[in-house]
């Protein structure tokens, strides 16, 4: 299938060695473009496995899946959130992720929020968005982690 031209920009760029001013035609095709997100990846240190399990498992409902046998020895497991992999890896210089995190589209958002809240776990409502329910938790090893009610989920742009 040949690829078809959505977009064709040139860039100057300056070459390394001489300095030169150089333009560069860059075409974007449509078979290049980003179709899906496999998986996303929560670092964890190590020795947390079980940890993540409650509150990701059991208290999020996310089923464990199997991990590959060529990776299985780097710690860490994998679950699903839906049709999406999330994939928690062991980071030997583990600090959590307070800002970049993942937002999970939940079904029962006030049940999952009672949920936390007798597991022991702060949950925080934002009403920044006015259209959207939600609200802010971390996981067990300080990971930021946003909730969404699923019939408000913030629209595409």
């Amino acid at each position: 299938m040949a690829a078809v031209v959505v977009a064709v920009a040139e860039e100057e760029a300056t070459d390394r060695a001489t300095g030169a001013a150089l333009t560069v035609a860059m075409a974007v095709a449509a078979t290049d473009m980003i179709e899906a997100l496999d998986h996303v990846q929560l670092a964890m240190p190590a020795g947390a496995e079980d940890q993540m399990r409650r509150f990701y498992c059991a208290i999020f409902g996310m089923p464990e899946i199997p991990k590959p046998a060529s990776l299985q020895g780097r710690g860490g497991f994998w679950a699903m959130a839906g049709d999406m992999q999330v994939h928690f890896g062991i980071d030997a210089d583990f600090i959590p992720a307070t800002k970049a995190h993942p937002a999970f589209v939940i079904t029962a958002l006030s049940t999952l929020a009672e949920r936390l809240q007798d597991h022991g776990h702060v949950v925080r409502w934002d009403t920044s968005l006015p259209d959207v329910k939600r609200f802010f938790t971390d996981d067990p090893v300080g990971n930021r982690v946003e909730c969404i009610a699923r019939n408000t989920a913030a629209p595409v742009s």
